[in-house]
């Protein structure tokens, strides 16, 4: 794993990476540069687990359908173009993408950032995902035009642009057996209605209510029939998000309603946020309050059947910066109603479970490859501009193996046309962006942006004496400069969604980085309604089009790119230490109990466990000090984690939960709910923590350290 610190004499790259920026520089035609390979988030574990989020980037208000043995995903893209990305799965964990269904947008001015509009947190939203009798259907509303259909025979496109005649607030469609088609939408209350046959319209008297504001339902539906019942999952997002399922016997009702997904942010808190998206800058930022949740928990998703007869769900997480992630949740029926989780811990989901059996064994993949030198003669499917491109302003062939964009007027960066962008990925990600700059014009302002609200640069402006490398935050105001000397340089963001905070740095060389700026504050935000967005720009501000600038490589490094951040220490020797209060697991008299690190027990065998592979990701915790096995009895709760001669077979084993910053949560496969420490309580040990706290520090969350390795 790579460590990245900044300084203010420059940046430390790992040295793969270094040696990536100087050989892409020449376009080596041996073959694809190693750096285009680097990893990205894959949540695959390679162990036959995988840990959400699926992607640590945003895909928003998902929705995902089985057709045969294929699945295939999309969500909304707001503003960005091309929109309505479709991806394709076997296994629903491992993603390639397969087409955008809709290349442009393009209903007016706004959509072109003309005259000052534009459509921000607007576009293509809340898309509803169909497939029926050969035809593939994403109905999705777009504000002040309408709910859009867009068709195709094979999910690769071509796909074939409809305008409905009527507006339906995150909409979901339900082809049913009788040959009816029927759409409900709506937020608080839920509507419903019949579609006619070319699903332009609803028929006329067919619109009704089938659930009354302040009756718990919420937005975001996908509606279903199972087994002769009718089904539609909503979301509510106040105080909290959770989701609620409405089951009725008629697709008009009566709907009874039930929790089936709440509380599960996995371990994270909301972060900084905007008071008012529409005062400023600078804005009013609100700071994180330790352990709420907000809008974290999952929330807006749906349920599919795969071809194991087992169910699963997907829904979404408002994950602060980087923006809304996607997760996966195995589903338990219970009483006929589907919950999110596992029996003995409905309504909660894990961070790491074992992979949905659909009968085929897909390797671990990501969807994107997101590192770009360019060479190509089309846009990776990675990328997508904001708002719609004035085509005849960019080029990958004017300087092959460039990225070429050519300056257009702006007043600032917000305004800027052909900025061209792609979702920024998490839990952290350096991008390093080489430019020439050798044709800028006067006033011409270029470089690498956190597209955001509020935004941040690094970049270069031509002025009458020469080039001035500039650092720009949006909230402060504040413009860092730097004399530069040259046609090329390095621009570089490190940004770190744990901490939300990100730096700037920039490099004559290459390899040496010197940092400009201060610290800039990240934020989610409805204004755009998207997480940060890695950007390339170039606009002039003497309201003309000025010269151009050639991007020579985009680079993406992540630190931490798997849902395992360090192997499982199977065979060795481990000792588990709470977060919340700094105890050391130890075996009692055969109980497992937190004793503080000072005593004799937390010093000695008696703190020690050896780690053994039981598959999946699953392990078994042998005791050091007699031999004996971590096993959880009765009905898991205090003094019934005890330490038993024989291993006791899933009464015995654990899913190792990385929780992605060093801790780990441990569940019981006998309970599905996490080992628990009581904090200062000087207790025993239990198993019936449902989750975590987003401080991490309720007891159910311990770092672990190998002091014997064999």
């Amino acid at each position: 794993m790579f460590h990245f610190s900044f300084k203010r004499i420059g940046c430390l790259l790992p040295v793969l990476i270094l040696q990536a920026l100087v050989s892409v520089a020449q376009h080596s035609s041996t073959g694809e540069a190693d750096y285009l390979k680097a990893p990205t988030w894959t949540a695959d574990n390679g162990n036959g687990t995988f840990t959400n989020p699926l992607f640590y980037d945003e895909f928003s208000d998902p929705d995902v359908i089985r057709v045969g043995d294929d699945y295939y995903l999309t969500g909304t893209t707001m503003h960005a173009m091309p929109g309505l990305p479709v991806l394709h799965s076997r296994d629903l964990v491992n993603w390639d993408f397969v087409s955008y269904a809709v290349d442009r947008l393009d209903l007016g001015a706004a959509f072109r950032l003309e005259n000052q509009n534009n459509i921000y947190g607007q576009g293509i939203w809340a898309p509803c995902f169909r497939y029926h009798k050969g035809i593939y259907y994403i109905f999705s509303n777009v504000n002040h035009f309408s709910t859009q259909l867009f068709t195709a025979t094979d999910p690769k496109g071509p796909w074939k642009h409809t305008r409905m005649n009527k507006s339906f607030h995150d909409l979901s469609v339900l082809f049913d057996d009788d040959g009816k088609a029927y759409v409900v939408w709506g937020y608080d209350e839920v509507r419903l209605a019949e579609l006619n046959d070319s699903l332009t319209d609803i028929k006329p008297g067919s619109e009704q209510v089938i659930v009354p504001s302040g009756s718990g339902a919420g937005e975001g539906s996908h509606f279903y029939k199972i087994n002769g019942k009718y089904y539609i999952t909503s979301t509510n997002y106040d105080p909290v998000c959770y989701q609620v399922c409405l089951r009725a016997d008629n697709p008009s009702g009566p709907y009874e309603i039930r929790v089936m997904s709440a509380k599960e942010s996995l371990g994270e808190g909301s972060g900084w946020r905007l008071a008012n998206e529409r005062e400023g800058p600078p804005f009013k930022l609100v700071p994180p309050v330790e352990n709420y949740v907000g809008r974290m928990p999952m929330h807006q998703g749906g349920i599919v059947q795969i071809q194991s007869g087992e169910w699963w769900g997907w829904s979404m997480m408002d994950n602060n910066s980087v923006g809304r992630l996607v997760c996966l949740s195995p589903v338990t029926w219970q009483d006929g109603w589907p919950y999110f989780g596992l029996p003995g811990n409905l309504t909660r989901s894990p961070r790491t479970w074992v992979k949905p059996n659909t009968g085929f064994h897909s390797l671990p993949n990501a969807p994107y490859r997101r590192s770009d030198d360019f060479t190509s003669l089309s846009l990776q499917p990675v990328w997508q501009w904001n708002h719609v491109s004035v085509n005849s302003k960019w080029s990958l062939k004017e300087r092959k193996g460039y990225l070429r964009l050519h300056s257009l007027q702006a007043t600032d960066f917000w305004s800027a046309k052909n900025t061209l962008t792609q979702r920024a990925i998490g839990p952290e990600s350096v991008v390093s962006v080489e430019a020439d700059l050798a044709k800028m014009k006067e006033c011409d302002v270029a470089g690498l942006a956190l597209l955001n609200l509020p935004y941040a640069w690094i970049g270069v402006t031509k002025k009458a004496g020469g080039f001035e490398i500039q650092q720009f935050d949006q909230q402060t105001g504040k413009l860092n400069v730097a004399k530069l000397n040259g046609t090329r340089i390095w621009l570089q963001a490190h940004c770190n969604f744990d901490s939300e905070k990100a730096l700037f740095s920039y490099s004559i060389d290459g390899k040496n980085y010197t940092r400009l700026g201060d610290e800039f504050i990240m934020i989610f935000q409805g204004r755009t309604f998207q997480g940060v967005r890695y950007s390339l720009f170039n606009y002039n501000t003497l309201n003309k089009e000025g010269g151009y600038v050639d991007f020579n490589s985009f680079i993406v490094d992540e630190p931490r790119p798997h849902g395992l951040t360090k192997p499982i220490p199977y065979g060795k020797i481990i000792t588990l230490t709470s977060l919340a209060d700094s105890t050391v697991l130890v075996n009692w008299k055969n109980f497992i109990r937190p004793v503080p690190s000072s005593e004799k027990p937390a010093q000695g065998d008696n703190a020690k466990f050896r780690v053994v592979d039981r598959g999946n990701g699953r392990i078994a915790l042998q005791s050091v000090a007699n031999g004996g096995w971590a096993t959880v009895t009765g009905i898991g709760t205090m003094a019934e984690v005890r330490i038993e001669k024989d291993e006791k077979g899933e009464d015995s084993q654990f899913q190792w939960q990385d929780m992605l910053r060093g801790d780990l949560m441990l569940m019981s496969l006998y309970t599905h709910k996490y080992l628990f420490a009581d904090p200062n309580a000087k207790s025993l040990c239990s198993a019936d923590a449902p989750g975590t706290r987003p401080d991490r520090k309720d007891g159910a969350c311990f770092y672990w350290t190998i002091v014997e390795d064999k």
